[in-house]
């Protein structure tokens, strides 16, 4: 993958209470948060050098600790939506409008965008989603708010669905 910047691509991990996250960046623009175990993850994320959490990796790391405690309902990083087609990012940016606390469909994530009849391919944009819990991917459940797809696995989906309906 090529990215705009001459900056290293570098990574950071950092234990939260659902499991590790693996957090990019490169430069001072965050550009991942996967939980390490997830699938999707890419290989330039993955390879990347690891350094100690500083700059946006840090304030990341503070970010989502707050969250984590309640403190935090958005966040507030310089990303970086890199990858992706034009349509995904479309989608990614579109999560972002999802209100703390509350869930969305797929069908009104579409709509949202523009794309009505795109539910599956907006599922699947959904599913590579490069900055979880940042961009709020779990906030999107199926009809009649069935839990379904998360890279992270159903129980984070459940668990980060619950800290905010406790904290909204």
């Amino acid at each position: 993958m090529t990215f705009a910047s001459d900056d290293p691509i570098q990574t950071t991990e950092w234990d939260s209470p659902l499991g590790r996250l693996l957090l990019t960046r490169q430069g001072h623009d965050l550009l991942g948060v996967w939980f390490s175990d997830q699938a999707n993850i890419p290989t330039w994320a993955s390879d990347a050098p690891r350094v100690p959490a500083d700059g946006v990796l840090a304030e990341a790391v503070r970010q989502l600790g707050r969250y984590f405690a309640g403190r935090q309902t958005s966040f507030d990083l310089p990303l970086r939506l890199h990858g992706g087609t034009p349509f995904q990012r479309s989608v990614w940016r579109a999560l972002l409008a999802i209100p703390y606390g509350q869930t969305t469909s797929y069908a009104a994530v579409a709509q949202s965008i523009g794309r009505p009849g795109a539910m599956r391919a907006t599922g699947s944009a959904i599913g590579r989603n490069p900055l979880g819990i940042v961009i709020p991917c779990h906030r999107v459940v199926g009809r009649q708010g069935a839990l379904t797809g998360y890279t992270g696995g159903l129980a984070r989906k459940r668990a980060l669905l619950a800290l905010e309906a406790r904290h909204a």
